[in-house]
């Protein structure tokens, strides 16, 4: 079947060509994007996407733009699942770039989009049944400034862990910033839970700001669990009962495994079905 992506507004056939070669998301990765998760038909948690958009706009001193609210493209994102036959789940990447123009230095601070959108088999969130195997990335750091804490095309880091991770035959690899805390993952930030009590790196550490991060805070406060947000060393990660990473896209996925410590998941149980029933009401 044909794919199509919204290129800054038009609906075009995806297997065409979208970008130039002067784009300065290819040439510099002078770009931002949001991966949204379509469930129930809907794009989920839309605001929490385009604020930290916007927010990331600011942080790359991007020109604002009127266009690129939430109602705007909670419309252009149903129009192209529709068109791409996505039924009640889907998967959006939307991604801005600064307009081409200049090297290094822009000549243009004004933005362009593109939206992608795929089908997706599963039906809402579901946890994962085998736990994860992580281990911590050893090579590089993130440091701990603005730019760690956006969702920019800058995501060397990440592919390199993502190559540790096959080499090693790990689902997933820490990462820590340059003071030796832990802070997230590949794609997903980290929590632990020791006693009931979630603890989770706050976004001064470098962590990048997850909308699904807020979200699990959100609801674990609702049900009373308690939340601190502290820097994550290596022996609270060893010393803790459950380990589990988020993202917007899975929601929670359990650790079963961190070097030699083994962990239960009854509270990524739990959060899963909360985090179902959010989505199902909204």
């Amino acid at each position: 079947m044909q794919q199509f992506v919204n290129n800054n507004g038009v609906v075009v056939e995806a297997d065409k060509p979208v970008i130039t070669y002067n784009n300065r998301a290819f040439c510099y990765g002078d770009a931002l994007f949001e991966t949204i998760r379509i469930t129930n038909n809907k794009p989920q948690f839309l605001k929490d996407h385009i604020q930290r958009l916007h927010k990331g706009m600011a942080v790359f001193k991007m020109d604002p733009d009127s266009r690129l609210n939430e109602q705007y493209f909670e419309d252009v994102i149903k129009e192209l699942a529709n068109k791409n036959e996505i039924g009640s789940d889907g998967r959006v990447r939307l991604t801005v770039y600064r307009n081409s123009g200049g090297l290094y230095t822009p000549e243009d601070n004004g933005v362009s989009f593109l939206i992608e959108a795929t089908a997706l088999e599963e039906k809402g969130y579901v946890l994962n049944a085998k736990g994860y195997t992580v281990d911590l990335y050893p090579e590089y750091t993130k440091p701990r400034n603005a730019l760690s804490t956006i969702k920019s095309a800058n995501s060397a880091i990440y592919v390199l862990a993502g190559l540790y991770k096959k080499a090693h035959a790990l689902d997933d690899c820490l990462l820590s910033n340059d003071k030796g805390h832990i802070i997230e993952s590949i794609s997903s930030n980290i929590f632990a839970v020791k006693n009931g009590v979630l603890y989770t790196a706050p976004v001064a550490d470098g962590c990048l700001e997850g909308v699904m991060r807020k979200k699990i805070m959100e609801l674990a406060k609702k049900n009373r669990m308690a939340v601190e947000e502290v820097s994550i060393l290596q022996n609270v990660v060893l010393s803790a009962d459950e380990l589990f990473l988020t993202n917007a896209m899975r929601g929670i996925r359990w650790v079963v495994a961190y070097k030699q410590k083994r962990y239960f998941n009854n509270t990524s149980k739990i959060l899963t079905e909360q985090l179902n029933e959010l989505v199902s009401g909204e």
